[in-house]
């Protein structure tokens, strides 16, 4: 085959840093790395759970230290953090079941369900947060 009737390829070279920076990841990926983040997170806060179920188990005045405990800012913003972490992975985890079984997998329909575990998530984590700082 002569060059003139070879069809031209696309010539890939090595990127550099500012092309990764500048690149626009769709939705459905920024939730994927969100799904992996709110694992680890809840790996990482598992202590933290772990030695609040413990003070809230042992007896009248351990549950009476828990509630003091958690009356604090700080820790309110852990729970949050934590309870997050846990809404958005039960969301995102839901929609890779759906994924698993086939259903969802186009390009349109992979970005609505997205769109929708944010949406899902966010307004349950809210209504958390609501309850948690005492609003109702």
């Amino acid at each position: 085959m002569s060059d003139l009737t070879r069809p031209t390829r696309p010539i890939h070279r090595n990127i550099n840093i500012s092309q990764i920076v500048a690149y626009r990841l769709p939705v459905a990926g920024i939730l994927s790395i969100l799904h992996r983040v709110s694992g680890a997170t809840m790996f990482l806060l598992l202590p933290f759970v772990l030695f609040l179920l413990d003070k809230s188990l042992t007896s009248e005045i351990s549950f009476g230290s828990f509630k003091s405990v958690t009356s604090n800012w700080f820790a309110k913003l852990v729970i949050l953090v934590l309870l997050w972490a846990y809404l958005h992975h039960f969301c995102a985890g839901i929609r890779h079941l759906f994924m698993d079984v086939h259903i969802g997998l186009e390009k349109d329909s992979s970005r609505q369900s997205a769109l929708a575990v944010f949406a899902v998530s966010l307004v349950l984590w809210l209504a958390f947060a609501l309850k948690i700082f005492g609003a109702f």
